[in-house]
């Protein structure tokens, strides 16, 4: 069993309760409130801005080229094609994508990023790839078990999401599993224990999100927030 394989076989109570969440039944029965879908929205546009910055610090881990353009089409993959999903959920709540940009972060997407920002800063390109794959591999087992499930026709109203992630090659999850067991092979028992906390951390921390969208979270005091 490849160090990758062990992650998922750690993580897999986590991944089945993201399977159940509210939310993600939401995207299957087409029923969510316009609220949370905003909410939704607006939290992951400033998560993936901050991807695109944590894959531009994992380039500069990397010591050949092969790494630094996996990372580089993961950039261009989020600028170019990841706002589709997003439309998705604008056009069912009735809002314009370019009015949910800017907002500031709810208690738990700022603890997954701050989280993420932590081990690109401290950790190994390994670490850096574990902390960084349960988001690509967790959305990639929703569209497919959606995809399956579901079998949505045009008529769905998340249709163009559950095929936008469901119709994916697993690409970047298969890319990163290989390096990261590739990684874990020349990397000491300490090294592969932080990796494996970091995977696990972030996949908690994937559910949270979902919960946070679903939950509408915000910060407990009230208090005027500046707008990015």
């Amino acid at each position: 069993m490849g160090f990758s394989a062990e992650l998922r076989k750690e993580a897999n109570p986590i991944f089945d309760a993201i399977f159940e969440h509210p939310f993600v039944r939401g995207i299957a029965s087409g029923n969510l409130r316009k609220e949370q879908l905003i909410h939704y929205v607006k939290q992951d546009f400033e998560y993936l801005n901050s991807f695109i910055r944590i894959y531009g610090m994992a380039v500069a881990k990397c010591e050949n080229r092969e790494d630094m353009e996996m990372f580089n089409q993961q950039i261009s993959f989020i600028l170019n094609s990841e706002t589709h999903p997003h439309n998705n959920f604008c056009q069912v709540a009735g809002v314009r994508y370019e009015e949910l940009q800017g907002f500031p972060l709810s208690p738990s997407a700022l603890h997954y990023i701050r989280h993420m920002l932590t081990v690109a800063h401290e950790g190994t390109l390994g670490e850096v790839l574990a902390v960084l794959l349960p988001c690509p591999w967790t959305y990639w087992e929703i569209g497919k078990r959606l995809l399956n499930e579901v079998k949505p026709d045009h008529s769905h109203p998340f249709y163009e999401w559950i095929h936008f992630y469901g119709n994916r090659t697993d690409s970047i999850t298969t890319k990163f599993c290989t390096r990261i067991n590739e990684w874990a092979k020349e990397a000491t028992e300490k090294e592969k224990a932080r990796m494996k906390e970091h995977f696990l951390i972030s996949c908690q921390l994937e559910y949270m999100f979902w919960d946070m969208a679903y939950k509408l979270e915000e910060w407990p005091i009230k208090m005027e927030m500046v707008k990015r």
